[in-house]
């Protein structure tokens, strides 16, 4: 789930950047960028994973 909210993120830092849209200091480009890093990093460290199916073996018969 964090890994498509960093993919949001960055979609809409480069909207603005692409359009070169003026907001303000805390809309900026910059900023949607490193929320969407600190996203990604979560996700590369696990947390959020949602509900992944643990293991990945089958029954022994």
């Amino acid at each position: 789930m964090l890994g498509i909210t960093a993919a949001v993120l960055f979609f809409i830092a480069f909207l603005i950047n692409a359009a070169t849209i003026s907001t303000n200091e805390v809309f900026s480009s910059t900023n949607f960028m490193l929320i969407g890093l600190a996203a990604l990093a979560l996700h590369v460290a696990g947390i959020g994973h949602g509900w992944a199916a643990r293991g990945g073996r089958g029954r022994r018969r």
